[in-house]
Parts: C-alpha cells; sequence; structure tokens
C-alpha cells in the first residue's frame, strides 16, 4: 500500500459518535408476536417511567416491576389485564379525551400515536409476557446462523457478522494490507508499532501459508512482555489507579506494585475469574499468598482525604460507595450508582439492594487515615515476599489472639463497682459529674487535651474499666464523630507526698479495630475508643501489674490524654461520654503476669519483627475486620449517611440471579458469584470491553451501561455467543479470546470505507471494513518514543518521571515538586508516567486520558486543535522527533534516502513519490529558513540541515497514518 501525506487534524469522530446504532438489525413487529423487550420496553420508557418508573410510582404503578405493572394502581382498577385490553387501565387512559384522565399527561409529552397504541393493545392482547431486560436474562448459545457465502468466515464470530452484512445486501471489505494489518494487531495486542524487521519478516512468512503467517504474528505478541503493560492500561483505568491519595493535597501513594501484579496477571493469562477474585476478596482466602494480598489493593484505590479538619467516617463512607460503584461498573456494566439514594429509574433494581451490596464492603479495616492503614510490606525483593506476607498475617493473628484471651479473662471477673472522681478537671473545656459516676464533657475541646481526674484508693486494685458511651445510641441518627483517648496513666498520690506513676501491665479493647491497638495507650501512645464513629458503646480494660498497695489517705490520680497531647500521630476526637469501673480480682494480674501470657506477648514480638524486615514500600490493602468488630449497615434514606433506616444484610439484587446459600454472603461468596454461571451479566461485559479495544466500540456501544438506559447491542446473538466462549470454551483466558478475534476474517478486513459505506454505515456498526480509529493517549507517545528509538524497555517498579511543561504542579497545594528524569526513566512506557490526580499528565489528558478520581468504563475519543499543538509542539514530542532524525540520518545515501527511509519505519511500505517529493520540498524550505536565521537552529539540532530533518522527522509523527490504526 503506498502511502500519501495526511497531517493529524480535527476530525468527524465527535459527530460519529452521535449516530445512533443502525436499527435495520432489529426485526419488524409486524412480522409475529411482539416482544417485550423489543417492542413494548422502548415504548414504556419513553412515554410513561418518568412518573411510573423506579423513582416515582405515582398512582402506586410502575413499569419497572412486572408485579407493580399487573397490580391495581391507586384508581383500584389494575394497569394491565394480560389478554384483556378493554379491562386495561393503561389503555383507557391512553385513549381518554380528559385531559384529568390521560396518561401521559399534557405537560409531560406527546400522546402514544396510532401504531404505538396498536403495538400496546396487541401486547397485552397476547397475554402481556413480560421479559427481563436483555442483559439480566442469563446467555443462551445461539443457533448458528445460515450463510449464503460461509467460506469467508475465519472464526465463528464471523458467520455472524456475515449473517447480518447479508441481511443488509453488503459484502464484507477486501482484506487489510499486510503493513494495515500488523499496525492494527501490533497496536491491539501490545500498544507498540511493528518494526520493519518484524514487516519483513512477515511478508516472507505469509509468501508460504498467509493465515500461518498471521497465527505467528498473533502468538508471538500474545507472548510478549509488553502485552501486560498494553492491557493493564484498560484496567488501571477501571481500577481509578493514581500514585496518589487525592483530594486537597493529594499526597504521594505507594500503590505502584499493585499495578505490576496486573502487568504480570495479564501477562502469565491469569484466568479472569482468578483475576477477580483475588483483587475483590484475595484477603478471605484461607491461605492467602503474598499475590493475593497484593492484589486486594484494587479496591484501595479509593481516594483518601488528609485534610485537617474533615470527617474520617463520612470520607470512609465514601470510599466504601465508590467501591460498590465500581464494582457494578467494571464487572456487571450497570448504573447502580444511580441506587445510592433511591431505586433505580429504568432498572428493577430496588434502593434497598444497594446498601445490602455495600454491607461486602463494610466491614474492612480501611478508615480514611492519614497512614492508609492497613498497609503490607512489599519487600524489593522477590524471595522475600511470601515470608514477609506469612509474617504480617501471622502478626495480626497473634494480636488479635491476645486481645480476644484478655477480653474473656476481662468478662469473666465479675465484680466491676463503678468509681466515682472526687475532682475531674481538663487542660481545654470543661468535665461534668453526673449520675452512676458518668463523665461528661463539654465546652469547646481541643483534640490536644488531657483529662485529670483524682478518685479514691480502692485497696487490693487489679484492673480498671472504661465504658465510652456516643452523643447517641439511636442506630438511625449516628453521631458525627466517635470518640477515642490515645493515653492512659494512674498515678498515686500519698498524704503529703508527689504523685508516684503505678505500673500497668496491658490494655484490652472489646475488639480490635483499625489502627488503634489498646495496648499502646498504656505504652506511650495508642487509641481505644469508637472510632471513626459508631452508635454503640465501647469498653476497655487496664490491668495493673500488681495489686495496688496505698498508704491510708492516699489518693489515685488518672490522666486520660488525647491526640497530639500523647505525642500521637492519631488526632481524633477527645472523650465527650465515659465512666470508670474498678475490680479487686486478683486473677487480672495473675493472668497478664503469668508465664504464658509473657511468652505470648514474646511471639507476638517476634512476628512483628519479622514482618517489618528488610526494605520495600507498604501498599495500602483489604483487610477484613474481625466478627466482633463486624460494623452494621443500614440504608441511607435519600442516600444521607446522617439519616438512616433499616439494618440490611449482605446481599445481591434479585435482578441478576443471587447465590442460593445459607448463611450470611462473604465478600468472597460474592466474588465468587460475579464470575460464576449464575450471573448474566459479567462474561458479556468482558467480552463487549476487549471487543471495543479491538474494533474501536462495543457490541453495546455504552460499555459502561448494559442496563435499560444503555445502548441495544447491534449483535446480541455474537455477544451471547462470545460471553459463553471467553466463560467456557476458553476458561476465562484473555489472550485465548483476543486470538480468536485478531484472527477473525472480520478484523482482518481493511479499514478503508467505500463511499458506500461511509453512507450507509458510518459508524461501522454492521461492521463491513476494519476498525479504524485514533491510537490512545498512551499508544502516541509509546510510538512516538518507539520510532525515535529511544523508548526504555524496562518495566515494573515505581512511578517515573518523563519531560512535562514546566510549572504544572505549581498550582498543586502539596508543594511536591516533578523531578524530570534524565536517565532511561525519561524514556519509559506511557503506563509507568507518575499518575497525580489534581495534575494529570498533561499529554494524556490531552488525548481523552482520564484524571482517574472515578472508575472509567470507556474513553470517548476527541479531536481538538491541542492534540496537535502537543505532538508538534510539545518539548517532550521534539525530543522524540530529535531521535527519529538521527535515525534517518544515520542511513547511508542521499538525504531523500534518509527521508524514504524515514517514512518505511513509521508506514512499513515504501512512501509514493509524491509523498517523498512534498516532504523534500519541506526540507529544503526548512533547511533554507534556517540558514538564514541560524540561531533558531539551536532549538533543534546543530546546524540546518539536521533541523530540517528534525522538522521532517516531526511531521512524519504527525501523519495521519502514524495517529490512527
Amino acid at each position: 500500500m503506498k502511502t500519501t501525506v495526511t497531517l493529524h487534524g480535527l476530525g468527524l469522530l465527535s459527530a460519529l459518535l452521535l449516530i445512533p446504532p443502525t436499527p435495520a438489525l432489529a426485526a419488524d413487529p409486524a412480522a409475529g408476536r411482539t416482544e417485550f423487550n423489543r417492542d413494548i420496553r422502548p415504548l414504556l420508557g419513553k412515554h410513561c417511567t418518568a412518573c411510573h418508573g423506579g423513582v416515582k410510582n405515582a398512582g402506586k404503578i410502575s413499569f419497572i416491576y412486572r408485579d407493580k405493572a399487573l397490580a391495581k394502581g391507586k384508581s383500584g382498577r389494575p394497569a394491565i389485564v394480560p389478554g384483556r385490553p378493554e379491562e386495561s387501565e393503561v389503555i383507557a387512559r391512553i385513549l381518554s379525551k380528559d385531559p384529568d384522565e390521560v396518561m401521559p399527561k399534557p405537560d409531560h409529552g406527546p400522546r402514544l400515536n396510532e401504531k404505538e397504541i396498536s403495538l400496546l393493545r396487541r401486547w397485552i392482547a397476547e397475554g402481556a409476557e413480560w421479559s427481563e431486560h436483555w442483559s439480566f436474562v442469563p446467555p443462551k448459545e445461539p443457533a448458528r446462523p445460515t450463510l449464503r457465502n460461509p467460506a469467508w468466515a475465519r472464526e465463528p464470530l464471523d458467520e455472524f457478522i456475515l449473517a447480518g452484512l447479508e441481511a443488509e445486501g453488503l459484502p464484507p471489505s477486501p482484506e487489510a494490507s499486510p503493513d494495515e494489518w500488523l499496525r492494527r494487531v501490533s497496536f491491539d495486542l501490545i500498544g507498540l508499532p511493528p518494526s520493519p524487521e518484524e514487516y519483513s519478516l512477515y511478508l516472507a512468512d505469509r509468501r508460504h501459508d498467509p493465515r500461518g503467517a498471521r497465527e505467528r504474528v498473533v502468538d508471538r505478541l500474545l507472548a510478549s512482555p509488553h502485552f501486560g503493560e498494553r492491557w493493564a492500561t484498560l484496567w488501571l483505568d477501571l481500577a481509578r489507579y493514581s500514585d496518589t491519595y487525592g483530594f486537597e493535597k493529594d499526597p504521594h501513594r505507594d500503590i505502584w506494585p499493585w499495578r505490576d501484579w496486573v502487568i504480570r496477571a495479564f501477562n502469565s493469562d491469569m484466568p479472569f475469574d482468578q483475576f477477580t477474585l483475588r483483587q475483590l476478596a484475595g484477603d478471605l482466602f484461607e491461605h492467602p499468598t503474598a499475590d493475593d494480598l497484593l492484589a486486594t489493593a484494587f479496591h484501595r484505590n479509593t481516594q483518601n482525604n488528609t485534610e485537617g479538619g474533615t470527617d474520617d467516617e463520612e470520607y470512609r463512607t465514601a470510599a466504601v460507595l465508590d467501591r460498590v460503584n465500581t464494582t457494578w461498573t467494571v464487572w456487571q456494566a450497570t448504573t447502580f450508582g444511580c441506587v445510592q439514594c433511591h431505586s433505580h429509574p429504568y432498572d428493577p433494581i430496588p434502593n434497598r439492594d444497594y446498601y445490602r451490596f455495600a454491607a461486602f464492603f463494610n466491614n474492612t479495616e480501611d478508615c480514611d487515615q492519614n497512614d492508609d492503614f492497613p498497609r503490607y510490606l512489599f519487600p524489593d525483593n522477590p524471595q522475600e515476599r511470601e515470608a514477609a506476607a506469612a509474617a504480617q498475617q501471622e502478626a495480626r493473628r497473634r494480636r488479635l489472639d491476645l486481645n480476644r484471651e484478655g477480653l474473656a479473662l476481662a468478662r469473666s471477673l465479675g465484680d466491676w463497682k463503678p468509681w466515682t472522681p472526687l475532682e475531674a478537671k481538663a487542660s481545654g473545656g470543661r468535665l461534668t459529674l453526673g449520675d452512676s459516676g458518668r463523665i461528661d464533657a463539654g465546652g469547646t475541646l481541643p483534640i490536644a487535651v488531657k483529662y485529670t481526674l483524682t478518685l479514691p484508693v480502692v485497696p487490693g486494685l487489679t484492673a480498671i474499666q472504661i465504658q465510652i458511651f456516643p452523643d447517641s445510641e439511636n442506630p438511625k441518627r449516628p453521631p458525627e464523630r466517635g470518640q477515642i483517648f490515645s493515653k492512659f496513666s494512674l498515678g498515686l498520690l500519698p498524704p503529703g507526698g508527689s504523685n508516684t506513676p503505678v505500673r500497668l501491665k496491658e490494655a484490652i479493647a472489646d475488639y480490635m479495630a483499625g489502627p488503634f491497638d489498646p495496648q499502646r495507650v498504656v505504652e506511650g501512645g495508642g487509641g481505644l475508643g469508637s472510632y471513626p464513629v459508631g452508635s454503640d458503646r465501647r469498653e476497655g480494660v487496664i490491668v495493673l501489674e500488681k495489686p495496688l498497695e496505698a498508704p491510708e489517705g492516699s489518693k489515685l490520680v488518672v490522666e486520660i490524654e488525647h491526640g497530639i497531647a500523647a505525642n500521637s500521630d492519631f488526632q481524633g476526637c477527645p472523650l465527650k461520654h465515659f465512666s470508670l469501673s474498678t475490680s479487686t480480682n486478683a486473677r487480672a494480674t495473675t493472668f497478664v503476669t503469668s508465664p504464658a501470657r509473657m511468652e505470648a506477648w514474646k511471639a507476638w514480638h517476634h512476628a512483628v519483627d519479622a514482618s517489618s524486615r528488610g526494605g520495600g514500600v507498604r501498599v495500602p490493602i483489604l483487610v477484613e475486620r474481625e466478627r466482633a468488630a463486624t460494623r452494621e449497615t443500614r440504608v441511607f434514606i435519600r442516600g444521607n449517611r446522617l439519616t438512616r433506616d433499616e439494618v440490611v444484610s449482605p446481599g445481591i439484587p434479585d435482578v441478576v440471579n443471587p447465590p442460593r446459600k445459607e448463611g450470611p454472603l462473604t465478600r468472597l461468596d460474592m466474588a465468587r458469584w460475579l464470575v460464576g454461571n449464575e450471573n448474566p451479566l459479567a462474561a458479556r461485559v468482558l467480552a463487549n470491553r476487549l471487543w471495543a479495544a479491538l474494533f474501536g466500540h462495543g457490541i453495546v456501544e455504552t460499555l459502561e451501561d448494559f442496563g435499560a438506559s444503555g445502548a441495544k447491542p447491534t449483535h446480541p446473538e455474537l455477544l451471547d455467543h462470545l460471553a459463553l466462549r471467553l466463560r467456557g470454551e476458553f476458561g476465562w483466558s484473555v489472550k485465548r479470546f483476543l486470538r480468536s478475534l485478531a484472527l477473525s476474517a472480520t478484523y482482518g478486513q481493511t479499514g478503508h470505507a467505500s463511499q458506500q459505506l461511509q453512507d450507509r454505515d458510518p459508524a461501522n456498526h454492521l461492521l463491513a471494513r476494519g476498525p479504524r480509529v485514533r491510537l490512545t493517549a498512551e499508544m502516541v507517545r509509546d510510538q512516538s518514543l518507539a520510532l525515535s528509538g529511544l523508548l526504555s524497555p524496562k518495566a515494573f517498579g515505581p512511578p517515573v518521571f518523563p519531560p512535562q511543561p514546566d510549572g504544572v504542579w505549581r498550582t498543586v497545594y502539596s508543594g511536591a515538586s516533578w523531578r524530570t528524569a534524565q536517565d532511561e526513566n525519561r524514556f519509559r512506557r506511557a503506563l509507568y508516567t507518575y499518575s497525580k490526580r489534581t495534575a494529570g499528565y498533561p499529554m494524556f489528558l490531552t488525548f481523552d486520558a482520564p484524571s482517574r478520581d472515578a472508575c472509567t468504563a470507556r474513553r470517548i475519543p476527541s479531536n481538538t486543535p491541542l492534540q496537535a499543538l502537543t505532538t508538534w509542539n510539545d518539548p517532550a514530542f521534539i525530543e522524540m522527533a530529535q531521535g527519529l532524525a538521527l535515525r534517518m540520518e544515520a542511513e547511508c545515501g542521499p538525504t531523500r534516502e534518509k527521508i524514504e527511509f524515514g517514512c518505511r519505519l513509521v508506514t512499513l511500505e515504501p512512501p509514493s513519490r509524491s509523498m517523498v517529493d512534498t516532504l523534500m520540498k519541506l526540507y529544503e524550505g526548512a533547511r533554507q529558513d534556517y540558514l538564514a536565521a541560524p540561531d533558531t537552529t539551536s532549538r533543534l539540532a546543530p546546524g540546518p540541515d539536521r533541523a530540517a530533518l528534525v522538522l521532517v522527522a516531526n511531521t512524519l509523527l504527525n501523519l495521519d497514518i502514524t495517529l490512527n490504526r
């Protein structure tokens, strides 16, 4: 194929995206019985569900749920009587001439036309058969189509495409030229252009065995280490991956080891069901490995607000809801976020089901703390990672066991006596003594506050119990803030003497939760209390080293310190309501000082030491709270977390065929269901997403929405076939699935459209030609690096800082600076570039990459002058053009041959004479300009000859063929 010059600029892509899928694939309703999803659901959605849907149920009628559609409305008459349209209220209202009775109301939209009324009558007369929306019905293997030209098909998918073309009277397009196909498949599978050497090998191979040559190319690309880098990029969009927390300061977060795990998972062709289980519930495996724990960082990509004065529970809750919405977007392509505030407007998902699903994620240990707790130490040395993971799990298990055993002892003492202070003072605010020894704090309480309580001596004192009461014990209206203290100390004040510390041995909590180890409150600063927030009472027990002995007339002094008053990193809310009780049971001190107890603490310290050995970074992961610390999940009224309704248990909406299991469902059960045969959506969603990555658009164009408000599938039978093949024959293998797409006749067509095709199917929904789409932001940059000879093949590791325009980070509040790399990290692949949510890499944003504040299922391509300005003028692209010019200059021969060589590097094929003539004219004109103004050449290259060649190279990097595939 001869290449001609077309420069990158504005196009019609945005306009084409607005053109709906061709309706020619839909059956004619007049041909047979009505079909609810094809004929009636769109009609109800157009005219009825705004008032009779999931949000509004005017007259107690909803056309989202069958039982509500057939029920009696407010009028006392059923809206629909199957088989009897004349008795159906919906028909009477549609035909009514009374403006108070007619539906739709005049101010709500136009009346139904005669064809629509006839269709609705016919459907009711036929029995008003109701079907769930197509995507909620489990896929079934369709019958293979009968074809007039079956020899064209190479893969089963081709038969479905060809059937659609034959129905439209359209032939497939010719096969793509070798260079067009090789560029397309190389970008699609590894995100990089093929080299001239690879092209020559392919040409030689296909002379003897065309089909085998294509298979060998595809197999080579699937085996390339660059495969994982290309496909991880799509997953990072879905996972809202970033190297920063987000929000105000947007500080750094070490989560790049998870990104590397994703790359390795794609390279190893980890089955997608295992890929799913590890990311959503790897921590709940019976014996989780280091990789299982690391994989759960998928849902720690949520934002974390470190801004001072924010409510941590508010942002913890926001993270939980983000996990819910992301899970449903990634695996279900359902706009589940709509259900946070009300039932879904268009799909049969009630509001209550949102919070049932949220319960799966509401019991992890993270709580919007500045340190991103819990975190897993990821050693630099791969050989140490399994041992480190085992040690960290062992340390946690031993610590939980220590607290459980201590709690069992504390609850067995059974002789707690109220302990009322004689005097109570606060370093800020005020303390008031209430009934039954309750102490209430009021006034303005600073974070750094100390309470000093003077109390009567209790002879033989062995343990002190502290009970913490919430502001409100009404679980439907929880307090806005929790309460926690950081340090507890006890002193003996003899008559006429000074305060002498009393040694405290252990602090025990009613349960362990979050980063707050109760033992640290007696060792110099930890945390015990109700945090982030709760409406339940909390209690802790402080055990003395030995029974108290005190001179007659002595007093005891308790000091309770909060946050930075105790040199603690934690700055939680001080206690506002609490009481103290005492025990003199000697079993308490005997237990905490026993050899067995000492040995248990020693074993825990050894496990902690082992878990923190070696260098590495700490990666935030998911960790489930212990059963005693389970959070209660309630429905939020209108989505407001401060106004709560009924308690709900973990569950999955009925419309998607949830698992039938006795007992409560766990997060692992949910993950297994997602990729199980019962779920009608996940396989379809993945098949559609992979299809879109190769063909430019999905069979369902709205990758993010398979619901009633999303696009209809252009080839529904094909989608079911692909989903079942992916899940069944291919065993969730992404590589095997992509191989079948890449070797299909449909994919192998030329992307050049005849005028007939442009008129009949401008958006290529029928796929009568091959895909032709603009490269992604990452591909644009990586291709220029590869063609320039600068691309570093180095994989994995911390994010890198390639050149970007000066001053981009000056707008960022955190004060962080962009440290431009001067080594090979300057030329790494795009997905390794540092990702900051509040200041994304400018070139990526210009080419439609998301900021990753939230899950992105589909990048909507745009065409703007900024893109051309970037690839022409960005210093990074000038540097790449300089590299390409050096490669051209190294070619022996006159300038014309150097330019021809550059054209072959970029396009693979020998350029046309007119193309070379045009570029030679550009070269000579630029050379003359630089000779006339030699000072201007220094910005590009030394001397006018090379500077002019750089300009030609820059032009080659901006050709239409270069920026599209």
